[in-house]
């Protein structure tokens, strides 16, 4: 059986989107998006939507003390705390830029604060910020706020400010407790730090605690992969991400060569490394979620999958679903349903064109009724691992699809009906595989270079 794992992993372990959208962000049209077709979308998607379900926020906090190898996010390297309130002054000007085109309250049911690390910022700030985005909406009765936060740098003061301003659910990055990983990824904290930073924040009555880990990333091992999960499940979390490591130095540059890609786990040894962490998980109670997720039955994102609610976008998988999702900050995606855009990726030209009165976005996608439909498609093959296309596809579409579908047919990791197309338990660690048959924008432009990660 594991031989056979082991040849299908050799198979599918190809470069493949991660389906935090459709279109990914490579296939966005290249003429890009017009600033008055992105307002029409967002005001048409707010118009649909802000009674009904209300609108999230994510707010992008760029900066860091330090430079983490692993990271493909995209931040901004200080130890100046004086940047904290020219940025944060700058995202609300933003969001009055929204406020003011949207011309109604926005009726708000989540925001997350993410990064960069957002506990960069100071307990002050993080009030002002959010203090300052509620003088121009309405916070929702089940409003949900969350961040992610870096062990070392988070306080107890920060943790009550922002629990008293709605925060229920924090996210900490762990990544790995082995010593020598963790210098290859510039990553150093205990693990004393974080049952400490883990316990401040159930004393201040958090319910919902997660903690990333990553597998894949240099110098790692069963031995040191076992003895990160066993301090994990000594401090219980909510919620555990148990990402893949992407290694793309072609996009990200330096930061991820700092260590000699033969240090990588490679192909089966990183999959026995995923299959181990997910059977440690299962023997302590958590039920997988999606992809790379797991969660305690207790928890919202468990809930969420249950009832078919689970929903995915650029923050990841999330336990409720808005149709207008707004990006304030640097770098930051936002999405109406019916188009992304994303913000300028330099904090100096985005603090530039908001202080001008610009919407600063640089780049986006309006989506075409195919697109609409393969989006739904890839969404509900994301989260719920089948999804009903008996209705809005063509005969011919399906055919063609089936088709491409053939090979991951014959290996037992699909089913398709009529009606469905269901992922077989055997076919989870391929989802992304089983996307991409669905993928028309991939299939009709694929890229001449690189620029995904691998799926496996």
């Amino acid at each position: 059986m594991e031989r056979e794992i082991n040849k299908l992993i050799q198979k599918y372990n190809i470069p493949g989107p991660r389906y935090t959208s459709y279109p990914t962000v490579p296939f966005w049209d290249s003429e890009g998006i017009d600033i008055e077709d992105w307002k029409q979308s967002v005001k048409k998607s707010f118009k649909d939507s802000n009674d009904a379900e209300g609108i999230s926020l994510y707010i992008h906090l760029p900066f860091c003390e330090s430079l983490c190898t692993f990271c493909a996010c995209h931040k901004r390297i200080t130890k100046r705390h004086s940047v904290e309130e020219p940025y944060m002054d700058t995202v609300l000007k933003e969001w009055n830029l929204y406020c003011d085109l949207l011309e109604e309250k926005p009726n708000i049911k989540e925001i997350h604060l993410g990064g960069g690390t957002p506990t960069f910022f100071s307990s002050e700030n993080l009030k002002k910020l959010i203090d300052g985005i509620f003088k121009r909406a309405n916070k929702l009765s089940d409003f949900e706020l969350s961040f992610e936060a870096h062990p070392n740098n988070t306080t107890e003061k920060q943790l009550q400010t922002l629990f008293d301003l709605g925060a229920r659910r924090t996210s900490f990055g762990i990544q790995d407790y082995d010593s020598k990983v963790q210098k290859a990824i510039h990553r150093i904290q205990s693990f004393e730090q974080v049952k400490k930073i883990n316990e401040l924040s159930r004393k201040v009555g958090y319910n919902s605690i997660s903690h990333d880990l990553i597998f894949g990333l240099p110098f790692q091992t069963e031995e040191t992969i076992r003895d990160t999960i066993k301090k994990t499940i000594e401090l219980k979390p909510d919620r555990i991400a148990y990402y893949s490591y992407a290694h793309v130095p072609w996009i990200k540059g330096v930061g991820q060569r700092g260590f000699d890609e033969n240090d990588l786990p490679k192909d089966q040894e990183k999959r026995h490394l995923y299959e181990l962490g997910k059977q440690l998980f299962f023997d302590n109670g958590y039920v997988e979620i999606g992809m790379d997720h797991f969660a305690l039955p207790t928890d919202s994102l468990y809930k969420a999958m249950e009832s078919k609610k689970l929903h995915r976008n650029f923050m990841g998988y999330t336990a409720g679903k808005t149709q207008l999702m707004i990006g304030l900050g640097m770098s930051s995606i936002s999405d109406s349903w019916y188009g992304f855009a994303q913000n300028e990726k330099s904090v100096e030209t985005y603090q530039k064109r908001v202080n001008n009165g610009e919407i600063p976005i640089f780049r986006g996608h309006l989506l075409t009724d195919e697109d609409l439909i393969i989006r739904k498609h890839i969404l509900d093959l994301m989260c719920n691992l089948e999804t009903n296309w008996n209705a809005d596809l063509s005969s011919q579409t399906k055919k063609e699809i089936t088709e491409r579908l053939q090979e991951i047919i014959a290996d037992g990791l699909v089913t398709v009906t009529e009606k469905k197309v269901i992922v077989k338990e055997e076919g989870r660690m391929f989802v992304r595989n089983i996307c991409m048959a669905f993928d028309l924008r991939l299939l009709t432009k694929k890229p001449e270079t690189r620029i995904f990660s691998m799926t496996i």
